[in-house]
């Protein structure tokens, strides 16, 4: 994959209007699009095949199925998007896991979410985890990554500062896709995320997909943006070749 390939723009807009115009401004500069709840709720499936018609960039279908396994399949099964679909997302629960890698087709990659970018060690302590875990979310991560590969899931989602632990750990076996991006000359207010990384830290560190939303969209002139956050996954690569 060339630098664009692997930059993911999150289509976080609250109806189809606004999508498309997001796609076609950037439709040059990304690689992959992705439609998130608050899209996908307002719009419902048909959204997917919108923005499929208007780019030859990958869709990322990112629901975080999370619910007992007859529901998650019934809901895949009636899910006609996911035929122009070419990624999704399910959370870490292997029994979960093993039923939606059965069911869906091969073009379709299932990413299993491990520890949300918004989640920090306090945060995970007062969800239960184990003190030894949360105190240290890399354990974590690599727990749950453990499980999506037996599970025989194409890749993860985890921050960028847990994707060389999991690059050492499973290689080439398993996808990484990073989101909680934060380039150091974006211009974003505080938000909800915890665990944050530069787009070249984490394509450095080993992520093969960054997700980055609001340092773009925000941006004064997105393309230019999205261009930047290019620039640095390329150089993020060239060192990595060097390194290897």
């Amino acid at each position: 994959m060339i630098a664009k390939d692997r930059l993911i723009f999150p289509l976080d807009v609250p109806d189809a209007e606004q999508a498309r115009k997001h796609v076609k401004l950037l439709g040059d500069q990304v690689g992959v699009f992705k439609v998130g709840l608050e899209l996908f709720v307002s719009e419902g499936p048909s959204i997917v095949d919108a923005i499929a018609d208007l780019t030859d960039a990958k869709i990322f279908l990112d629901l975080k199925f999370h619910d007992i396994p007859a529901t998650v399949l019934r809901a895949i099964r009636s899910g006609s998007c996911l035929r122009r679909a070419n990624f999704i997302t399910v959370h870490c629960d292997p029994v979960l896991l093993e039923a939606v890698v059965a069911e869906v087709d091969d073009h379709i990659k299932i990413l299993a979410v491990t520890v949300l970018t918004s989640l920090d060690s306090n945060a995970l302590l007062s969800l239960g985890i184990r003190k030894e875990l949360a105190a240290e979310p890399m354990q974590l991560v690599l727990q749950r990554a453990s499980l999506a590969k037996q599970a025989g899931c194409a890749g993860i989602v985890c921050s960028g500062r847990e994707a060389t632990a999991v690059k050492k750990k499973f290689g080439g076996d398993l996808i990484v896709v990073t989101p909680g991006i934060r380039p150091d000359w974006g211009d974003v207010k505080k938000d909800d995320q915890a665990r944050v990384v530069t787009p070249y830290l984490a394509v450095k560190n080993g992520a093969d997909y960054i997700v980055v939303g609001r340092p773009i969209r925000e941006a004064t002139d997105p393309v230019e943006a999205a261009f930047m956050v290019v620039n640095e996954i390329d150089r993020a690569l060239q060192d990595r070749r060097q390194i290897s």
